[in-house]
């Protein structure tokens, strides 16, 4: 069984458009769509506004970043070495205070120099400067040692047997390399 159709659907109810409504039901259509085209650029335009505006706040942002960070760098090595050279002063102070005796004996001046030589390690210790000085009979280490010379000697070969100059390490950084006499192999 079908359904009766409503009067308005039947189609005696629709007269065909003219030509003139056809082409006016176009450019209705076609100017909403221009009008929605329109908003939607107007939109973007702001939205590329906004992001332009983000984008230079954030690259000006960076670019103080990179400012401050280049400053406290700078900051930093200068007082680095201040620091470091105000721990040097009491060593200069006694120095010249054992220089400034006229008559010390021999005994004041090796005094005067082991308290002195203690002043100097301890600035430099404070300051991650710190002695490398191997034991005899320890092994060899390249990165730390620079052997001088190969001794023959009673322990085992590629150890330490004399240090000739102490070296120094700087922060885990080799600052100068301990001089060292090597065993000799046998």
């Amino acid at each position: 069984m079908s359904q009766p159709q409503h009067p308005a659907d039947s189609p005696e109810n629709h007269a065909p458009m003219s030509t003139e409504e056809v082409l006016a039901a176009a450019a209705v259509a076609e100017a909403d769509a221009l009008a929605a085209l329109s908003n939607e650029v107007t939109e973007l335009k702001a939205k590329n506004a906004d992001l332009a505006d983000q984008f230079l706040r954030a690259k000006a942002e960076a670019e103080n970043a990179r400012r401050r960070a280049e400053d406290e760098i700078s900051k930093a090595r200068k007082f680095a070495v201040e620091s470091f050279a105000e721990s040097l002063l009491p060593v200069t102070d006694s120095l010249e205070a054992g220089l400034g005796i006229q008559e010390a004996t021999r005994e004041q001046l090796r005094e005067g120099s082991e308290a002195t030589l203690k002043q100097l390690k301890s600035a430099l210790e404070r300051h991650k400067v710190l002695e490398i000085a191997p034991a005899a009979g320890t092994k060899f280490d390249p990165h730390q040692h620079q052997a001088i010379s190969m001794v023959p000697a009673e322990q085992d070969a590629n150890t330490v047997v004399a240090v000739l100059q102490k070296g120094y390490l700087i922060a885990d950084r080799v600052l100068r390399p301990a001089l060292v006499t090597v065993a000799a192999p046998k």
